[in-house]
């Protein structure tokens, strides 16, 4: 039976369980960032999402804004560096759209997206096929207003898919962005760590929903 939307309690916990699920893809992350970056991502990931977890386990939320916002100050004052700052902004950007809204059902996930993306975008300065985590979070934000009537579950699995598919895609792309640049034509062949992350959380999110 579908599921037409997540109350605060399932929202929180489908956080939470994002938040675990990059943890444990620490040496995936890393060894992703080692192939075009300095190899931290993966280990600044694993640190926010640490923080995100004892923020989440120690607070009472009363509604879904709270949690990504909270969510997204706890990687920010954790992380540092440019992947605090960028999922940081992805939190507290979509966040901002959710006020008011007592459920997360496939509308809300497309009012968070598609602001999430404007912020990032906004705030890094990267765009769709500079090889970043936009090129996971861009199609993940199209697709989900083409979902946004959907139920919760099948919404989530389709923003996951396009996710993904958007991380493989920037395996082919010549780096724009960050210390990836400066390899040109050699950071081809590899996904990029940021859009990894990207696909790992909106995966986790969608195993949640369809459970």
């Amino acid at each position: 039976m579908p599921k037409e939307s997540l109350d605060v309690s399932e929202s929180l916990e489908m956080v939470k369980l994002l938040a675990r699920k990059i943890i444990e893809a620490e040496p995936i992350l890393t060894d992703a960032d080692r192939n075009l970056g300095d190899g931290d991502h993966g280990l600044g990931m694993q640190r926010g999402m640490t923080a995100v977890l004892e923020k989440l386990e120690s607070e009472s939320f009363f509604d879904v804004k709270s949690i990504f916002n909270a969510t997204g100050m706890a990687m920010m004052s954790s992380m540092g560096g440019a992947s605090g700052a960028l999922f940081g902004t992805l939190f507290r950007s979509g966040a901002k759209t959710l006020a008011e809204k007592p459920v997360f059902d496939a509308s809300s996930l497309s009012d968070f997206l598609v602001a999430a993306n404007e912020g990032v975008q906004a705030r890094g300065g990267a765009s769709p096929g500079d090889k970043t985590m936009i090129d996971a979070l861009d199609p993940a934000a199209n697709e989900s207003i083409k979902s946004k009537n959907l139920p919760i579950d099948e919404a989530l699995e389709a923003v996951a898919a396009a996710a993904e598919s958007g991380r493989d895609q920037s395996k082919d792309m010549i780096a724009m962005m960050g210390r990836a640049k400066t390899l040109g034509e050699k950071s081809v062949g590899h996904p990029d760590a940021g859009a990894c992350s990207i696909a790992i959380i909106f995966r986790a999110m969608a195993d949640f929903a369809n459970n």
